[in-house]
């Protein structure tokens, strides 16, 4: 049997809800390529999720919807601003660069998060023939190190943003955690803001597989749908991906797979933000946890859990929850970490 794993939420089962959907719906013949009665129903929920003016396209990875979506914002000789440590910049092995034709520009972040004092320090040479314009910005919601851009943070950047007239995309691999987070509808902190396109996460949320592009601005889905053919991420048997969106949306199963995530998170920060051995290196904001541990724990605590090491320099690890996080889990890494303290619990 495996090790229980905080390593990824990408390591979770599919939620049992999904996974019904997914045999209900293998039944019968119907149309493909996103003509069927799922994906036309999903076209209408994400409508009400997102506004009425959405357009959404399914594609199979978060890859594809990342780099989709930067080739629907840009051009190939323009820009776009990111976070240092973002996963467009560090973790699609320079796809936006190779199949977009995008430049990425990395920005300092803090905690995660791109602030509006860099990019106006980034934002320059326009005009310049020699140099790349730029003309988007890519913010990731959660950040790559669990923290959330605030609704006051996002306003600003994305209101500066307008005034240069640059277009918003949002990496949204886990963007149900950051409405629960901020406690908002997810129109409230995209489209209302002025957000123009999203990669929205279904995989690392309880999905078996597929992530959706959600365009918030009209004039980028015209052709679009070229765009996804073109990049290989048209899917034949559409009603597969739709009926797990759709199953996620129904009820708000998606409310209650992210406040899952998160109150694990926060029950294993409560049991372990004490011991003066570990220092928990950002705040706590969605399912994710990065404590500075002991190198001599790293060996003992990995036999009882398969983790990663985020930082072999500080011993900075990552942990992370997901909707089949269990309470024991967390009790048992407790327990774990109590066993290797020095310092008795208090």
């Amino acid at each position: 049997m495996s090790l229980r794993s905080l390593g990824s939420d990408n390591h979770a089962t599919v939620h049992p809800q999904i996974m019904a959907a997914l045999t209900e719906v293998n039944h019968g013949q119907t149309p493909s390529y996103g003509t069927d009665i799922w994906s036309l129903e999903l076209e209408k929920q994400l409508k009400k999720e997102f506004g009425s003016q959405t357009e959404s396209f399914l594609v199979f990875n978060g890859t594809a919807a990342n780099v989709l979506a930067l080739r629907a914002m840009v051009t190939n000789y323009q820009s776009v601003f990111c976070s240092d440590i973002s996963h467009v910049l560090m973790d699609e092995c320079g796809a936006p660069e190779v199949i977009a034709g995008v430049k990425l520009i990395p920005i300092p972040s803090l905690n995660g998060k791109i602030t509006l004092e860099a990019l106006e320090k980034y934002w320059m040479r326009r005009g310049d023939q020699h140099y790349s314009q730029t003309q988007g910005i890519s913010l990731t919601q959660p950040t790559e190190l669990g923290t959330l851009y605030t609704t006051e943070e996002l306003r600003a950047i994305i209101t500066w943003s307008k005034k240069k007239n640059l277009k918003i995309h949002i990496d949204g691999a886990r963007l149900a955690n950051a409405a629960v987070g901020l406690n908002k509808s997810f129109r409230e902190f995209t489209s209302e803001m002025g957000v123009d396109i999203i990669s929205f996460g279904g995989t690392k949320n309880g999905l078996m597989l597929g992530e959706l592009v959600i365009i918030c601005n009209p004039t980028l889905a015209r052709n679009f749908q070229y765009l996804r053919k073109q990049s290989l991420q048209l899917p034949s048997k559409s009603r597969y991906l739709a009926i797990q969106f759709l199953t996620y949306f129904k009820n708000e199963l998606w409310k209650n797979i992210a406040t899952h995530s998160l109150s694990m998170a926060q029950d294993l920060y409560s049991k372990i933000h004490h011991y003066p051995e570990i220092q928990i290196k950002y705040p706590v904001e969605s399912n994710a946890i990065f404590p500075s541990i002991p190198k001599s724990w790293f060996k003992p605590l990995r036999e009882q859990f398969f983790f990663y090491l985020w930082d072999e320099h500080e011993y900075i690890c990552r942990w992370m929850t997901s909707w089949d996080t269990t309470r024991e889990d967390i009790e048992k890494l407790a327990n774990e970490i109590l066993k290797l303290s020095k310092t008795p619990k208090t």
